[in-house]
């Protein structure tokens, strides 16, 4: 005798389960870890400025990694979660006790819903282009999540069985791991192969360099064609007394400058002479002592920038041309 429920439409539950969570979470922290690798494989061929290239700054930074990278991807999967996944599906649900259509086609579309909006939020709040991949990405942030777990809920209903919660994490982690894997291996391959181009700085004359560079924090520096420059509130190497206790001072007033081919009066310059980068030389007499900002950027939007404190790990500053 058949169950008298069997053409029922079972209703849309108003609660997720911990294996759902626990699901959604894992495939938002495999996600950010590929997004993550995928994005310092592309800075491949950009500029470090000098920063972080030290073989003891490279092994703490990769300790940290391995100690504390699990437990970031893994709170960043949650959170994203509970702010994205999570809302859109509470929302299909309540519109498919209403409206017509699979519950899993209206939180597809609710994520990316919330997806828009959150990505119209880093827009005006974080500054990121509106045409930026970045922005994009965080529109279909929450797809994923979302057909992993309409697919599990398909999955149980066809077997009539739970899906087995200790697989949850694994599962998401080893893709996560074996793409990251494949995305380092073609960068690397593509730099022995010369498919990525090695950053190669801009090569400018002093009549390229006249004109105004601005910074954080109002720094303004003048470069005029006479070979004097001008400066506002503009970082510059401390002097020796105060090597110890400060990284950089600001300066005002009139100073020189003079281009430098081949970083000879570069200080932090090592290696043979030929692997140097140009940069400019910057004096104020009684302002801290001469500070070399070194040429980077591109030929159509180049920087002026310098490493203040250890080279491992020293503060950066730059200016650009306007």
């Amino acid at each position: 005798m058949g169950s008298g429920s069997s053409g029922r439409r079972t209703r849309p539950r108003s609660t997720w389960t911990g294996v759902e969570v626990n699901l959604a979470a894992a495939i938002c922290a495999a996600q950010f870890a590929v997004a993550v690798t995928v994005r310092w494989v592309g800075t491949f061929d950009d500029d470090d400025h000098g920063a972080g290239t030290g073989g003891g700054f490279a092994a703490v930074g990769l300790l940290c990694l391995l100690l504390f990278g699990p437990a970031l991807l893994t709170a960043l999967g949650l959170l994203h979660t509970v702010t994205f996944t999570m809302p859109a599906a509470t929302l299909a649900r309540l519109v498919t006790r209403r409206a017509p259509g699979p519950e899993g086609a209206w939180h597809l579309a609710f994520v990316l819903a919330l997806g828009t909006l959150w990505a119209a939020l880093a827009v005006v709040g974080l500054g990121f282009a509106p045409v930026g991949a970045t922005v994009l990405l965080i529109a279909v942030s929450g797809v994923p999540p979302a057909l992993g777990v309409t697919r599990m809920r398909w999955r149980e209903r066809v077997t009539g069985r739970p899906s087995d919660g200790g697989r949850v994490w694994l599962r998401p982690a080893l893709a996560a791991l074996g793409v990251c894997l494949l995305v380092v291996v073609a960068g690397t391959v593509g730099l022995a192969t010369g498919l990525i181009q090695e950053y190669e700085p801009p090569k400018l004359g002093t009549d390229r360099l006249t004109g105004v560079w601005r910074g954080d924090h109002g720094s303004v520096l003048r470069l005029r064609a006479d070979g004097r420059a001008e400066l506002t509130s503009l970082p510059a190497q401390p002097e020796f007394e105060d090597v110890a206790t400060k990284e950089f001072t600001r300066c005002d007033g009139i100073g020189t400058w003079f281009l430098d081919t081949g970083g000879r009066y570069d200080p932090y310059a090592d290696g043979p002479a030929s692997g140097r980068r140009d940069g400019v030389v910057v004096s104020v007499g009684d302002c801290g002592h001469d500070t070399y900002w070194t040429i980077g950027g591109t030929e159509a939007h180049p920087e002026l920038f310098v490493l203040f404190g250890d080279p491992d790990a020293g503060d950066l500053r730059i200016l650009k041309q306007h």
